[in-house]
């Protein structure tokens, strides 16, 4: 196809939905930019229980058959929306995990994860609402498990190097339910007013393990 290539992440496949056309030229990159942009403005605005696929006509004028050659339906665009913020996300516990460099640098790394990830859903706001897609839809759920499964493996290689005595499955294990117990925590705080939610933050936070004691 000279104008567009199909691109298959990995999320998109373990979701089993069809995938958007990315563009390769400028002009259709743009346009596909302007739809998300667009759609992320209306989630914000209305929520995605209210968000229609006639919204993102309306706001950018363009035409429905052109929207669906990028789009097939509303899950795709949400499901996009959803990969484009979890890659931030990746970015950023990344970066936090590679301060780690030796095993009592643990609590300290946990607990930026989870001020970064609160920072996170402040500074995108449409990240809350695509997460409250996910809970109705599993298509988006499977994107969502898949993302909370690769933080964890980032987290279980950052303890491998820290505790190379500890097994393979007992980190994979301590590792899943650190991600799981922080992602909790942090949509559940969006969900509070500012200064509850830093009261919260700070509780979980110090519940945080500090070693890998549990598992001996």
């Amino acid at each position: 196809m000279p104008e567009r290539k199909i691109r298959t992440g990995k999320a998109t496949q373990a979701a089993g939905r069809r995938t958007p056309l990315v563009p390769t030229q400028e002009r259709s990159r743009e346009r596909f930019d302007r739809i998300l942009a667009a759609a992320s403005e209306i989630l914000t605005e209305k929520g995605s229980d209210a968000f229609r696929m006639s919204d993102i006509v309306e706001r950018t004028g363009i035409a429905f058959g052109s929207l669906y050659q990028y789009f097939p339906d509303k899950s795709a665009v949400i499901g996009t929306l959803a990969e484009r913020c979890n890659a931030i996300g990746r970015d950023c516990v990344r970066r936090d995990l590679a301060e780690m460099k030796k095993l009592s640098d643990l609590h300290v790394a946990l607990c930026r994860i989870t001020d970064g990830y609160y920072q996170m859903f402040r500074d995108h706001p449409v990240m809350h609402h695509i997460w409250q897609a996910t809970q109705g839809d599993r298509t988006l759920q499977s994107i969502d498990e898949e993302d909370v499964a690769f933080l964890a493996g980032l987290l279980r290689e950052a303890l491998k190097r820290v505790a190379p005595k500890q097994t393979a499955p007992a980190l994979t294990a301590f590792s899943q339910l650190a991600m799981i117990q922080i992602a909790a925590a942090v949509r559940h705080a969006i969900s509070l007013p500012s200064a509850d939610a830093r009261r919260m933050l700070d509780l979980f936070k110090r519940m945080l393990p500090k070693d890998l004691s549990a598992l001996a």
